[in-house]
C-alpha cells in the first residue's frame, strides 16, 4: 500500500527505513531521499513508524 503518493513510498518501505532512521515522519522520508509535498500523509507515516520502532524494541527486550 502506498503511504505517499506525492513520493511513491510504500508502506514496507517506510517501515524498513522507520528502523534505520532517527527522527520524525520528515526526518525518515530526508533519509530515504524524499521530502513531504502536500503533507497529507505525515500523521499517517508517523503512526507507522513509530508502531514499528516499538515493535523492534519489543523485539530487543524479548530475545
Amino acid at each position: 500500500m502506498y503511504i505517499c503518493i506525492c513520493n511513491a513510498i510504500r508502506e514496507t518501505d517506510l517501515r524498513k527505513a522507520a528502523l534505520t532512521c532517527d527522527g520524525d515522519a520528515e526526518a525518515t522520508y530526508a533519509c530515504m531521499g524524499k521530502r513531504p509535498n502536500c503533507g497529507q500523509c505525515l500523521g499517517e507515516a508517523q503512526e507507522i513508524i513509530d508502531a514499528e520502532r516499538a515493535a523492534a524494541s519489543c523485539e530487543v527486550f524479548a530475545v
